[in-house]
């Protein structure tokens, strides 16, 4: 099955992004990508102090 992706705009600052830049740069990762790695860090982090996020609780 293919995967369908949602598009998210993003506002910062100039320097917030030229750092994020260098970070993914780093990692051999696109800026896209080391956010979206960010993101996914966040969620499980979250998910593990206060339990999965299901359908039904998004919803």
């Amino acid at each position: 099955m293919k995967k369908t992706y949602s598009r998210f705009t993003l506002r910062t600052s100039k320097d917030l992004l030229s750092k994020m830049e260098y970070i993914s740069n780093y990692y051999g990762r696109t800026k896209n990508k080391e956010i979206e790695q960010l993101i996914k860090k966040h969620v499980k982090e979250f998910e593990n102090i206060y339990g999965t996020i299901t359908d039904e609780k998004i919803e």
